[in-house]
C-alpha cells in the first residue's frame, strides 16, 4: 500500500515521525505502535458500515494513536469516541484529531469503565493487542503493553466483545481486528454470550478482521 509514509527516527526515544494513513496525517513516536499499512482495511471496512447507516457514533477501542478510527470517520461528520488504558496513546489520539478536524472524544482507562450505560454506537472499531504473551519477544521494536494479549492473545479481544455486545446500537456492527480467522473463530463463545454473531471474516497482509452484528 502507498499510504503509509514514515520519516525515519532521529534517535531511539525520539518522536518517529508522521505518517500519512488514508485521509489523516498521523503522529506516533517509540511509545506507541507504528501505524501499519495494512490496517488501513479496518477504517475503510468500518467506513463502508457507515455509509449504510444513517445515523451514530463511532467507538474505537484499543485505540493507541488513534489512526483507524480517524481515518475511518474523517469527513462524514460522525462523532468519534476513542478509548485506550495509556495515558501517552491517548495524548497523541488527541493531537492527532485535532489535525484531522475531527470531533474525538479521548477517554483514558479501561474500556469495561470508560462508557456510561446509556451510550450507544452505530459502528465499534476494536484493535485489542493479540499476541499471546509468551510471543511477544518475537516484536521486539513494539511497545509490549500493546501487543500482550494474555495467555492466548485474545483477553482485550474478548473485552473488546463485550463491550460492543452493551453498547451497539440494534442494527450496529463491530469491526475487529485480530491476527488470523482462527483467532476470530476461537472468540465464538464469547461473541455468542453477548449476542452477536459474526457475518463475515477477511484475511489481510499483517492479520484479519471479523465483522459482527447482533442476531
Amino acid at each position: 500500500m502507498h499510504e503509509l509514509d514514515v520519516d525515519d527516527p532521529a534517535s531511539a526515544g525520539e518522536p518517529r515521525g508522521r505518517v500519512t494513513f488514508g485521509p489523516v496525517d498521523i503522529g506516533f513516536d517509540d511509545r506507541v505502535l507504528v501505524p501499519r499499512p495494512w490496517t488501513i482495511a479496518q477504517a475503510r471496512w468500518a467506513r463502508e458500515m457507515l455509509q449504510s447507516l444513517s445515523v451514530g457514533d463511532v467507538l474505537e477501542l484499543c485505540s493507541g494513536a488513534g489512526h483507524i478510527g480517524l481515518a475511518a470517520v474523517h469527513g462524514t461528520g460522525r462523532r468519534l469516541v476513542q478509548v485506550d488504558q495509556d495515558e501517552h496513546a491517548c495524548e497523541l489520539a488527541r493531537a492527532n484529531a485535532r489535525t484531522a478536524g475531527v470531533d474525538s472524544d479521548v477517554r483514558c482507562g479501561p474500556m469495561t469503565r470508560a462508557l456510561d450505560d446509556d451510550e450507544l454506537f452505530a459502528v465499534v472499531i476494536a484493535d485489542p493487542p493479540w499476541v499471546p504473551t509468551a510471543g511477544v519477544t518475537a516484536f521486539p521494536d513494539d511497545p509490549v503493553w500493546a501487543i500482550d494479549g494474555g495467555d492466548d492473545g485474545l483477553d482485550l479481544a474478548r473485552e473488546c466483545v463485550q463491550v460492543a455486545g452493551r453498547h451497539l446500537t440494534p442494527d450496529g456492527v463491530l469491526v475487529l481486528q485480530l491476527g488470523s480467522v482462527e483467532q476470530c473463530a476461537k472468540l465464538e463463545t464469547t461473541v455468542q454470550a453477548c449476542g452477536l454473531v459474526t457475518a463475515e471474516t477477511r484475511t489481510l497482509d499483517g492479520g484479519a478482521l471479523a465483522l459482527l452484528c447482533r442476531r
